[in-house]
């Protein structure tokens, strides 16, 4: 394979001559969905309608939208872009990723069904006192949300500079409104439903989009991928792309922040909010496993994949090409799908690409808003005394709050990896809900001052971390740049985050002398194993 003939064809600007073809075919499918989720909202009445379609839909079904709701932008083209500058160690995002769901897996999704009705707040007040450990829940469950929205809504703009050109901020800014316009109107009109339907169809088309271009990529190169990690080293000029430590392996530091980044991707899936809601969709505990199983499966093809794409990128198109293209290393893959099949092709993956972004923000939305409104306003403002009605029009309203909040904080984090940026909402999971749901779920004697502490200590440390942190200034990539208030040299909280939520929450339970039912701890564990009594706590 000529390496150097493929890349000299692929730029920028040759890429956004095509631009208006790759918006029509996006167009195409937001009208498509659109129709879907008008289809979809003819049943939402009530809060199981919309908040969990009904609990309508089979295994198969919801594990492929788990997966699409799980693969987001961050998995495309953060990971891609990160594979391709930084090889091996870019690929730990994706062992990461799919290890992280193997655990929420195995620990605690099931049970977490089995518990809860709704949202994650159900099942860490089952048997707790039920106001404040509502509030903490819904206030850690809008913060993770908010820091994957900033991810997908960076990746929009990222996006969208690339294939038309638009390098402005305001242009950019533009586009996030656009795509934030359009997910409240997803979410308003379709709720669970409609959504579940734009993460199934996304889902296969991502899927299948990747495996076209894999199988393009390992074509030219004969199927080899000795020939093709030979070839990512010939274009890069650099055989570190294939050895660990290239990007965290400079120094003692970068070091740590590798394994801060690492217990942030494996502890922080089982507490993404957004993933766990998915559970709910489905009828019975039976057809939560097969939901898992196809999601497993999905998830797992998906990231050896990006192995592929991203040592392909690597090897078909110059570095400089890709660090210095609108949009920076998330060009990556919308590059290489240039470089492989022209304007149509491009025009094609970026469609999946933009679908990826709309389906979960929508999901993260519409888990924000169940949140706001089943937790705070049904449950702690009107202490349980109101309709489901009544339920679902503060929760739509909500929507178009969090739209609005969430297209201002994309417009702010334009430019930043959207792989790195996820990874920090993932930190915040795993160190403000881990700890609390794996205690509420496995130690008998938890109680409600060991989860306020649990969840305030991670979320406070979490988040304070990040703020002091090269993050936020101090560094050449930091989002305020020219500022340098910064003491915490990590650029993830995780490993001092994580533990302290941990400590705190066995802290604060066993200074505690408050003794929670144990009628209700008893109940807690049998309907958490096996299902008994989960269903007729739906609300029909």
């Amino acid at each position: 394979m000529n390496t150097l003939n493929i890349s000299a064809a692929v730029t920028a600007e040759k890429v956004q001559e095509s631009g208006w073809l790759n918006m029509l075919i996006f167009g195409l499918f937001v009208a498509v969905t659109l129709v879907v989720v008008l289809r979809a909202s003819r049943n939402n009445k009530t809060a199981a309608d919309y908040y969990a379609a009904g609990r309508s839909f089979t295994g198969p079904q919801n594990g492929t939208a788990i997966a699409g709701d799980y693969l987001s932008a961050a998995s495309f083209l953060g990971i891609v872009g990160a594979i391709a500058i930084n090889g091996y160690d870019g690929f730990l995002y994706s062992i990461g990723f799919l290890v992280a769901w193997l655990v929420a897996l195995l620990l605690v999704a099931e049970m977490l069904r089995n518990t809860g009705k709704f949202t994650m707040a159900d099942v860490l007040s089952f048997r707790l006192k039920q106001r404040p450990v509502r509030i903490a829940a819904a206030i850690t469950t809008l913060a993770v949300c908010f820091f994957y929205l900033l991810a997908q809504m960076a990746g929009a703009g990222g996006l969208v500079s690339l294939l038309m050109g638009i390098d402005s901020k305001v242009g950019q800014s533009l586009v996030i409104t656009i795509v934030g316009a359009l997910m409240i109107i997803y979410v308003l009109v379709g709720g669970m439903k409609g959504t579940t339907w734009v993460q199934i169809i996304k889902a296969c088309l991502l899927i299948a989009g990747t495996a076209v271009m894999t199988v393009w990529v390992l074509a030219l190169n004969g199927f080899n991928l000795s020939e093709l990690l030979g070839a990512a080293v010939e274009m890069s000029g650099n055989p570190a792309i294939l050895d660990p430590g290239l990007q965290y392996g400079k120094s003692e530091t970068s070091k740590l922040d590798f394994v801060s980044l690492g217990l942030a991707l494996v502890l922080g899936t089982a507490a993404l909010p957004h993933v766990l809601m998915r559970f709910y969709t489905v009828p019975t505990a039976k057809e939560a496993r097969r939901s898992v199983v196809w999601a497993i499966w999905l998830i797992g093809l998906f990231y050896l994949f990006t192995l592929v794409l991203g040592y392909g990128a690597a090897a078909m198109i110059e570095r400089e090409t890709i660090t210095s293209a609108p949009g920076g290393v998330n060009s990556a893959a919308p590059l290489l799908a240039f470089a492989l099949g022209g304007p149509v092709l491009l025009g094609l993956i970026s469609a999946v690409a933009f679908a990826t972004i709309l389906a979960v923000v929508a999901g993260l939305t519409i888990t924000a808003a169940a949140s706001f409104a089943h937790d705070i306003y049904t449950n702690v403002v009107r202490k349980g005394k109101v309709d489901s009605e009544s339920e679902v029009k503060v929760a739509r309203r909500t929507v178009l709050v969090i739209g609005v909040v969430s297209i201002l904080g994309g417009i702010g984090a334009q430019g930043q990896n959207v792989a790195f940026l996820v990874a920090l909402a993932f930190a915040v999971a795993a160190s403000a809900n881990l700890p609390t749901i794996l205690y509420s779920l496995y130690w008998r004697r938890f109680n409600t001052r060991g989860a306020l502490w649990s969840m305030y200590g991670g979320l406070g440390s979490a988040i304070g971390l990040i703020i002091f942190s090269p993050v936020m200034s101090g560094a050449e990539t930091s989002m305020i740049s020219g500022a340098d208030f910064s003491f915490f040299p990590l650029n993830n909280p995780g490993i001092v985050s994580i533990p302290l939520a941990f400590f705190l929450g066995w802290l604060g339970t066993i200074t505690s002398k408050d003794n929670e039912s144990p009628e209700k701890q008893a109940e807690m564990e049998i309907r958490s194993l096996t299902g008994v009594g989960a269903e007729k706590a739906v609300d029909h």
